[in-house]
């Protein structure tokens, strides 16, 4: 690392948009794009974070696991801000048991209405101060400040073991790729889990273009992809295809996969594909400081946070904004003795900076977003990337809902952290634009109705039944838990309908 871990001003002038991205540095640029090979066009402000290696971002993923409750379903239709999915909780908790016995979760059961108890491993513990915040905002607010629920392997089963997987050694470097699986990823559990078979084949360097229709048999046949090197056209058959391609490349394959029976896009008769497009409110964060406790420290750097459940609009609307945000928080000791230590050179120095300095605080907020017709994204029709697909345009932004619940976010939280006696509480709205959060959702969502919708209940595309998508663009609404184990369990939901069906001679 010839720079100690950070990037050069000549990366960050060459790469201004993903240098952006969370845990972009000189140890992790190879996991993500570099801008000028994956152009975009925004029509909006709009920062789209991609990795294309293989294993994707799930090496590079924030790993927070909580689950979606019954009030992250159906709140959009309660309270009339969206529309409901087409299942509930009770039809996808079974396949949440499912992931996270599988994948490995860490967690407490804390029996929270908000956010659901699952199949957890043992829970990272919260320090001397996470305690202190614990019981002020249980006491004071009557709120949770628990252990996050994050996709590490706490205390191994066999199910990891036989993944080839071990325990998490929490040295907090999850964003190089772990070298232990102790953090779940694509590359540490599912592909070799999949290698297992016999029946895996990874075709890295493709680039999809598009799904193949067959007019005469009325049913998608296959893909065709653009070999990223040679430029090489190659298609490929099935009888079913998955579409997980990551939100917004979803949305651009479904787009410009067009025939003479869907000219608008595969499955696009109700004419919403690429709309709806929503993301995670991520711009508000504070921090402070904390006296005393100077005596307790800690022995690792847990690579989980804390979480405060969302308090907002759950059973009843009681804020002047829809939808409602979780908080992610933690409490760690300075490097240095002194924030104001004077400059120091050698063993003054060093010995400075073995003597942890004093408590400091953070929260920040991950809130959910309405989805709106006008959020949406789209092909261009006069430029193209080198493979030659159309580039996609994108129409994404924030409305006053999203500065209503950052508002309202940095008061309730500068009250919590002031109740608790954290002292210099600074709050920060960085108005980031949306595609930051990493966690873009909509335009291919799931729904009752063929005709303000693209899937049914089993992620099938309403009018191609042999096509599922069941990554983030499957989504009807965004919730304020983080999705990512929501996908999963929409995954494996999905793939044993399509096995049924299957068997059954229906697909």
């Amino acid at each position: 690392m010839p720079h100690r871990g950070d990037i050069t001003f000549d990366t960050k002038k060459n790469n201004p948009l993903i240098s952006k991205a969370s845990g972009y540095d000189e140890t992790t640029q190879h996991f993500f794009v570099k801008d000028a090979e994956h152009p975009y066009v925004q029509e909006k402000p709009f920062d789209w974070i991609r990795g294309y290696q293989v294993g994707g971002k799930s090496l590079t993923w924030g790993r927070a696991c909580a689950r979606w409750s019954e009030y992250d379903f159906t709140s959009p239709k309660r309270f009339g801000y969206g529309e409901s999915f087409p299942i509930e909780y009770n039809d996808i908790k079974d396949w949440y048991s499912h992931v996270e016995k599988f994948i490995g979760v860490c967690g407490n059961a804390d029996g929270i209405p908000s956010m659901p108890d699952g199949e957890f491993l043992p829970a990272y513990e919260l320090n001397v101060v996470e305690q202190h915040l614990q019981k002020v905002i249980k006491e004071k607010f009557n709120r949770y400040y628990v252990s996050g629920r994050w996709a590490h392997i706490t205390e191994p089963k066999q199910i990891h073991i036989d993944q080839g997987r071990t325990q998490c050694l929490n040295r907090n470097l999850c964003m190089r790729g772990c070298p232990l699986g102790g953090y779940f990823s694509s590359v540490s559990s599912t592909l070799p889990w999949a290698k297992k078979t016999g029946n895996l084949t990874v075709r890295p360097h493709s680039v999809v273009h598009s799904i193949i229709y067959d007019e005469q048999k009325q049913k998608a046949v296959g893909v065709k992809v653009i070999d990223a090197n040679t430029k090489e056209e190659i298609n490929y058959y099935a009888r079913i295809i998955f579409v997980n391609a990551s939100s917004l490349n979803s949305n651009l394959i479904l787009l410009n996969s067009t025939s003479k029976r869907f000219p608008n896009g595969l499955g696009n008769d109700s004419g919403v594909l690429g709309k709806y497009i929503c993301f995670h409110n991520y711009r508000g964060s504070m921090w402070g400081f904390m006296d005393g406790y100077l005596d307790k420290y800690y022995k690792v750097a847990k690579p989980a946070e804390c979480i405060i459940a969302n308090y907002s609009n759950v059973e009843k609307r009681d804020t002047d904004f829809f939808g409602g945000y979780v908080v992610y928080s933690g409490a760690s000791r300075e490097r240095l003795s002194d924030r104001n230590i004077e400059p120091l050179l050698g063993a003054e120095y060093k010995e400075a900076m073995s003597e942890p300095g004093a408590w400091s605080v953070y929260m920040y907020m991950q809130g959910e977003t309405i989805a709106k017709e006008s959020n949406h994204v789209r092909l261009s029709t006069t430029e193209k990337d080198q493979w030659g697909i159309p580039l996609l345009i994108t129409s994404v932004g924030y409305d006053d809902n999203d500065d209503k619940m950052v508002k309202d976010f940095l008061e309730q939280g500068k009250a919590m952290m002031e109740a608790a006696g954290i002292k210099e509480v600074n709050t920060h709205d960085s108005k980031q634009a949306p595609g930051l959060d990493i966690h873009e959702m909509g335009g291919v969502r799931m729904g009752s109705n063929p005709n303000t919708s693209m899937l049914n209940e089993f992620n099938q595309l309403h009018h191609c039944k042999n096509v599922f998508v069941t990554d983030g663009a499957c989504m009807t609404s965004t919730g304020s838990q983080s999705p990512s184990i929501l996908y999963m369990a929409f995954t494996a939901r999905a793939v044993a309908h399509a096995v049924e069906a299957m068997k059954k001679g229906n697909l």
